[in-house]
Formats: C-alpha cells, sequence, structure tokens
C-alpha cells in the first residue's frame, strides 16, 4: 500500500533515488500541473521540485482539524452543512473510526458508521446521531479550548454522593454551570437513547425543581429495603446541553 511516510523516510534516509520517488507518486495518480515534461529529460533537481511539490500537495489534502470550532447543533443521516465537513474532518482524523476519510459535508451511510464507530469507543450507545452527549464528546475533543462566544457545551457533572436514611436515598451532586438536575433510577438496569436534544433513560425520576442551580440534591423516597438500585444523574443548562453520569448503583437500608 502506498504510504506518504514511507516515501519521506525512504528519501531523508536515501534509501532510493529520486526517479524511484518519482516512480511512486506518478504510479499512485498524484498528478503534477505541468506541461511538456519528459521524465527522461529531467536532471536530478528536476525531480527533486516534482517530488516536494507533490508530496506537499498530497499533505496539503489530507483531512486536518487543530483547534476547531465545536459543533454547534445535533446532527444526524440526512443532514448536510459546514458543521457536517467539520464533523467528518474530526472523525477522519482516526482511520480505524472513518476510514473512507471523505469530507462531503453531507450525513450519509459512511458518516452514520463513523459517529457510530465513536460512540462505541467512548462508551456511547452506538446509534450512529450525534445527539446530545455524543456532541458534548466531540466538542471536548475536537474545540482544543477555543471559545465561539456559543454555548455548546454540557454542564460537568461532580461530587456524586448519595446518603440513606430508612428507605430513603438522597443524590446530590455539583455542576460546574447552573443547571437543572433529575435522577432517573430503577432497580432494572439503565438503558439510554440519544434523540435529537434530549436523551431517553428508562426507570423513575425525581427532579429537584425547575431552578438553574450548581448544586442539586433530590431525594428518592419509597426504596424497596436491602435491593440494589440503578440511578443517573441527567442534568441541562440554560442553552439545553446535556450531560448525564454512567448508570451506578447503591443498596437501600
Amino acid at each position: 500500500m502506498f504510504s506518504i511516510t514511507k516515501v519521506f523516510k525512504e528519501f531523508f534516509l536515501k534509501k532510493v533515488d529520486l526517479k524511484s520517488i518519482y516512480s511512486k507518486l506518478l504510479t499512485n495518480k498524484i498528478k503534477y500541473m505541468t506541461t511538456n515534461i519528459s521524465f527522461f529529460k529531467l536532471s536530478n533537481k528536476s525531480i527533486l521540485a516534482f517530488a516536494v511539490a507533490s508530496i506537499a500537495f498530497v499533505i496539503m489534502s489530507v483531512p486536518f482539524l487543530a483547534n476547531a470550532a465545536p459543533l454547534t447543533r445535533e446532527l444526524q443521516k440526512g443532514m448536510s452543512g459546514a458543521d457536517v465537513s467539520d464533523l467528518q474532518r474530526f472523525l477522519a482524523q482516526d482511520s480505524t473510526i472513518y476510514p473512507q476519510g471523505l469530507i462531503t459535508g453531507y450525513f450519509g451511510p459512511l458518516t452514520f458508521s463513523a459517529v457510530s464507530n465513536f460512540q462505541s469507543r467512548n462508551g456511547i450507545a452506538t446509534v450512529g446521531r450525534v445527539g446530545p452527549i455524543t456532541l458534548a464528546a466531540i466538542n471536548a475533543q475536537m474545540s482544543g479550548g477555543v471559545s465561539t462566544g456559543i454555548d455548546v457545551y454540557a454542564p460537568y457533572i461532580s461530587g456524586v454522593d448519595v446518603s440513606k436514611s430508612g428507605l430513603t436515598a438522597n443524590v446530590s451532586w455539583n455542576t460546574s454551570e447552573p443547571a437543572r438536575g433529575v435522577v432517573y433510577y430503577s432497580t432494572n438496569f439503565l438503558t439510554t437513547y440519544e434523540n435529537l436534544h434530549t436523551v431517553d433513560v428508562s426507570g423513575s425520576t425525581a427532579m429537584t425543581d425547575n431552578n438553574l442551580r450548581s448544586s442539586q440534591n433530590v431525594q428518592l423516597s419509597g426504596l424497596q429495603s436491602n435491593s440494589v438500585y440503578y440511578y443517573l444523574i441527567y442534568s441541562t443548562d440554560a442553552s439545553g446541553n446535556v450531560s448525564i453520569t454512567l448508570p451506578t448503583t447503591f443498596r437501600s437500608n
């Protein structure tokens, strides 16, 4: 398989001559826009210039994303736009996630598969859609700390604690910004499914209130005695960005 890295190594380590480099580039259809060039009449200096120009062209054509602006909307199959191109460039940086690496600006089957691969890699339900959880994960990895003035970041949940008294449990936590909080809980394992702007979660719910807070406390009452409960925290900020914790457990008294 053709490898630009290998060509660079061969060139700089002088393992092949300049004509060999030219031949490899030409074989792989990397075209140099010029006229009346005869390979057999070229000097080594001319071949060197051709090789460097060709390699530079390939490097400039490789998908690249550094400190890109974060995505500002959720994405799914059938959508198109510059942000879809940004998503594809991000995914194409890892050939195991997006081996085709096509930057088309259209969210088709290949992008759906790549998003699913990203979700699997990051412990997110593989639905192939960039919903709230996936959007937060991608922005965290692709933004490089760049601020656009638009709130696209989900609140960060920390300091989770569960205290129990009788058949009641209090779940408390903090968020990196004011947010509304809901606790989902059940004696059965909780399942999650991403939709546009929301996440469906199984189980019963208990909500703090409709006020935005940085510190939350939710009471779960009427629990079964000596039972294992699964629970997760669902937090939404003022801009509608959603963050949830992975399901974890506690045992009631």
